[in-house]
Parts: structure tokens; C-alpha cells; sequence
């Protein structure tokens, strides 16, 4: 039996971000000018790929305001820990196996 890869994971800025989210804490989140540098992406592209994430339920997204500013704080959810996980386990055997044949 071969295991998928979760194809909103796979894809490898989605694969990044989910990666960098999973090294929080459970319950820590990270804002999102600090993520767009640490993965030194436009705020374009990183938006477009935590819209993938968090409509698959992999990512929160909180919006509020610090003072009159704007702020946008990000978090893997629990679903996307476990999805992450899985991803990882796949991944292994999918690489454990390549070298059978």
C-alpha cells in the first residue's frame, strides 16, 4: 500500500510555511511580517499560499489590531500538526521504499 502525499502540504511553499509553523509550540503563534522574512517571500505569495492551508483547516489565521495597526498572527492548527505529521511519515516510507525494487 503506498501513502499519499497530501498534495496542500506538497507543494513546496505550503511545504515551507507548514514546516516553520510546526516548530511553534502547540498554542504559539508567529506574525506575519516575521514569517514572510523567515521564508523571504512576497506577502503576495505567502498570502495566497496560507489561503490554500487555512481553507483546508492546517493554519489559523487571526487578525486584530496593535493599536491602529493591522496585525495578522499565524498557528498550525491541530488538524495541521497531524496532517504535517502524516506528511512526514509518508514521505519516509516513500523514501525508505524507493530503494526496493
Amino acid at each position: 500500500m503506498t501513502e499519499e502525499l497530501d498534495p496542500v502540504i506538497h507543494a513546496p511553499a505550503r511545504l515551507r510555511v507548514v514546516a516553520t509553523l510546526a516548530t511553534l509550540a502547540k498554542g504559539d503563534e508567529v506574525a506575519f511580517p516575521r514569517l514572510r522574512k523567515l521564508l523571504d517571500m512576497t506577502a503576495g505569495n505567502l498570502s495566497t499560499h496560507l489561503r490554500k492551508l487555512e481553507d483546508a483547516g492546517y493554519v489559523q489565521v487571526t487578525k486584530t489590531h496593535e493599536g491602529r495597526v493591522p496585525a495578522t498572527y499565524l498557528a498550525l492548527t491541530d488538524r495541521g500538526r497531524a496532517a504535517f505529521a502524516e506528511y512526514q511519515t509518508a514521505l519516509t516510507n516513500l523514501l525508505k521504499g524507493a530503494g526496493h525494487d
